[in-house]
C-alpha cells in the first residue's frame, strides 16, 4: 500500500506531548504500566485540511525510545514535509505517525485514511476480548464479562504466575468459555517461557496449554532466541504466533525469518513493525507462505487505532481465513480521544454521525 502523495509540501507540521494515562495498571510478563509515552503529529495543510498521526511507544518493546522518537518527530517538523520512507526503519512508531498523518490528509483531514465499508461505518470487525493480566478471581471476572458482552474469543496474557497456577484459572476460564460452544481462547506470553523459573520446560507448557483446547500462544520464547523458536514451531502441538519476533526485521531478513521459524500465525503491530505499508508487505510474505495473521493495535489512542482498524478491514476484503483481530483497546486510557469508534458485543465499528472531540492542545 502506497500513499496517493508520496510527499506534502508547504505544511505546518506540530508535535503534541500526549501520555496516555491507563484506567488501570496495564499488567503484562514484561511491566506493569500505569502510563505510556504518546506524541501526535499534526500537519496543517494550507488549504486548511488538518491531518494527525499517532506516535505510540511501549518503553521496553519500542524500537525508539521516547527521547529518540521526539528528536525524529522534531526533524519532520524541520523539513515541513510528511515522507515515511524517510524516517528511520529504526523508529517505526515515527514512521507510522508520519503516515498517518499523510493518509490523513490526503482522506480529506476527518480520520478517513481509507476508502472501504468499515471507514464509511457500513461494517463491522469482529475482535477478541482481552483479559489483562492481576489475581485469578480478577480475570475470572474479566472473562466473565467479556463473555457477558457477547465476546466468543478470548485472549489471555500469561507468564507472570507460576505456570502451575496459570493452569489452574486457564482451566476456570475453560469452564466458563467451553470450546464446544465456539469459544476460542489465544494465550499470549512475551517471551516470558525464556526464564528458567520453574521445571517446566516450554514444549511442556504447550502439550498442557493444548490440551485444554487453547487456540494458539503468542511469543512462547523471546524475539533473540530464533533457534529455539524454530523447534517450538516445528514440534509444538499448539499453533505459534510470531509477535515480537517481527519487531526490526527488514527487506528480505523477512522471509529468511519465516522460513526459518515456519510459524502458524504472525500478528501485525503497526507501531511497531513499521506502520501499515510494512505490514502489508509482512502479510504478503505470510500469505505467501501459508502462514495466517491477524492485526493488533499496541497500546495506540483512538486515533492509532483508527488507522489500524480502517486498513485491517480492508485487508480482511480479500482474506481466505478471516480470524478475530486484537483491536479491543480503545477503552483503557482516561484521557483517550474521543471518537466514533464503538464496540457492539465483539466487533468494533465506526459511527459516522459521532464526531471526533479533539484536546485543547490540538488547537493553536
Amino acid at each position: 500500500m502506497k500513499p496517493k502523495e508520496p510527499r506534502m509540501e508547504g505544511l505546518e507540521l506540530r508535535v503534541i506531548r500526549h501520555p496516555l494515562e491507563f484506567v488501570q495498571p496495564a499488567r503484562t510478563s514484561r511491566d506493569v504500566l500505569t502510563t505510556k509515552p504518546t506524541f501526535f503529529l499534526v500537519a496543517q495543510h494550507p488549504d486548511g485540511r488538518r491531518g494527525c498521526g499517532e506516535c505510540s511507544l511501549i518503553p521496553g518493546l519500542s524500537p525508539e525510545s521516547e527521547e529518540i522518537a521526539l528528536r525524529a518527530l522534531q526533524e519532520v517538523v524541520k523539513s515541513g514535509t510528511l515522507d515515511p520512507v524517510s524516517v528511520s526503519a529504526q523508529c517505526p512508531a515515527v514512521r507510522f505517525a508520519v503516515e498517518m498523518a499523510l493518509m490523513d490528509l490526503e482522506g480529506g483531514g476527518a480520520q478517513l485514511l481509507l476508502d472501504n465499508d468499515f471507514a464509511r461505518g457500513q461494517e463491522s470487525i469482529k475482535i477478541n476480548g482481552l483479559i489483562w493480566m492481576n489475581s485469578p478471581e480478577h480475570m475470572m471476572q474479566q472473562a466473565a464479562q467479556l463473555i457477558h458482552h457477547g465476546f466468543k474469543t478470548l485472549k489471555m496474557k500469561i507468564g507472570v504466575l507460576p505456570f502451575v497456577e496459570e493452569l489452574v484459572w486457564l482451566e476456570a476460564v475453560r469452564s466458563l468459555a467451553p470450546q464446544s460452544e465456539g469459544f476460542t481462547l489465544r494465550v499470549d506470553a512475551n517471551g516470558a517461557f525464556s526464564k528458567s523459573d520453574d521445571d517446566w520446560k516450554p514444549l511442556q507448557k504447550l502439550e498442557k496449554l493444548a490440551h485444554l483446547g487453547v487456540h494458539s500462544i503468542e511469543q512462547p520464547l523471546l524475539a533473540s532466541d530464533r533457534k529455539g523458536l524454530a523447534k517450538l514451531c516445528a514440534e509444538s502441538p499448539l499453533p505459534i504466533a510470531l509477535d515480537e519476533s517481527l519487531i526490526g526485521v527488514f527487506g528480505e531478513e523477512r522471509h529468511r525469518l519465516l522460513e526459518a521459524l515456519q510459524p502458524q500465525f504472525l500478528v501485525l503491530k503497526p507501531s511497531l513493525i513499521g506502520g501499515l505499508a510494512a505490514a502489508g508487505e509482512w502479510l504478503t510474505l505470510a500469505e505467501s507462505l501459508g502462514v495466517n495473521w491477524w492485526a493488533t493495535s499496541a497500546l495506540e489512542s483512538n486515533v492509532g487505532l483508527n488507522a489500524i482498524a480502517q486498513w485491517t478491514a480492508g485487508q480482511l476484503e480479500h482474506a481466505t481465513s478471516p480470524l478475530p483481530q486484537g483491536l479491543g483497546t480503545g477503552g483503557l486510557f482516561t484521557n483517550n480521544v474521543d471518537s466514533p469508534l464503538v464496540i457492539e458485543g465483539e466487533y468494533l465499528s465506526i459511527k459516522p454521525s459521532t464526531p471526533w472531540v479533539w484536546p485543547n492542545s490540538f488547537e493553536q
